[in-house]
């Protein structure tokens, strides 16, 4: 165990020396200051708005609360999903260039002829790959929150579920990237990953239109797309976890909401789907010639 701290700790800190965690921090930051600036004068339009809107009706004032509530939350929703795809573009390409491009020039040599099992190489840059994850995942959707809450004091519901779920589809992103690394080139390795998203993505929202138009087929092939890869599902369960009491009451029909909800079942399946996956990088990069 103590091996896999090592190689963790290793890999985290090779991983703050590449430039693309350099480029993905700028454009995290990025993000961050377009988000703020634009949910400010958004904001404060909706408030005119609703207050032109409100003359002291208490009919008027409640309306006018309700859609103030479901603006930020839209927006918040929006940034959130903004997140989700900067730190799956993030995991993708950290995994997918790291064993393929240690094979590839030759470094991966000068760990496995040491005393340390092929399972602890991989083992260990999943941790460090983790952990940065977790802190560029923390900086950005953290920095959506705290944007949202300082200007509005506005925090959706079940907030650290949601998080939660998110993160753990950028660690499902990155499990599957470390996977394909471990067999292909980083080229094929990343152009199978988007590939994959890219069906999740396109099956979740099949799934979506199909709850809205009651077509059961259309509802069955976003399904049959989440037990391919799962990533989108996580998306929609964070999302139905933090709505609103109105989103609840219209079913989260919106374009960042989810009106067809992933069960707890699923939900369990992306966590062994993640571990499945992590077993067969391990196995995959025992049997490779080196």
């Amino acid at each position: 165990m103590n091996r896999i701290w090592i190689l963790a700790r290793m890999t985290f800190r090779e991983a703050l020396r590449r430039k693309i965690v350099l480029t993905g921090l700028l454009l995290g930051i990025g993000f961050l200051v377009l988000f703020s600036v634009g949910f400010h004068y958004i904001i404060v339009q909706v408030s005119q708005v609703s207050s032109a809107a409100n003359s002291g009706d208490p009919t008027g004032q409640a309306a006018s609360n309700i859609t103030s509530t479901e603006s930020k939350h839209a927006i918040l929703l929006a940034g959130l999903y903004a997140v989700t795809f900067l730190s799956v573009a993030m995991a993708a390409l950290l995994g997918a260039d790291t064993l393929a491009g240690e094979i590839g020039s030759g470094i991966i040599q000068t760990i496995v002829t040491k005393p340390i099992r092929r399972s602890d190489v991989i083992l260990g840059k999943w941790l460090g790959f983790a952990g940065l994850l977790g802190m560029y995942f923390g900086l950005v959707a953290g920095g959506v929150v705290l944007s949202v809450w300082l200007q509005s004091g506005y925090a959706p519901n079940h907030l650290a579920l949601g998080l939660a779920l998110i993160y753990l589809e950028s660690l499902l992103i990155m499990t599957i990237s470390l996977a394909g690394s471990s067999a292909f080139s980083a080229l094929a390795t990343g152009g199978m990953v988007f590939g994959l998203y890219g069906l999740a993505f396109i099956g979740g929202w099949i799934e979506q239109i199909g709850s809205i138009l009651q077509n059961s087929t259309a509802v069955k092939v976003g399904v049959i797309a989440s037990l391919i890869i799962p990533s989108e599902a996580l998306w929609r369960r964070a999302a139905f976890e933090m709505q609103t009491p109105m989103g609840a009451m219209m079913g989260g029909m919106s374009p960042f909401g989810a009106t067809s909800v992933p069960s707890p079942l699923m939900i369990a399946y992306a966590c062994l789907y993640l571990l499945a996956v992590l077993a067969l990088a391990v196995r995959s990069f025992a049997g490779r010639d080196l």
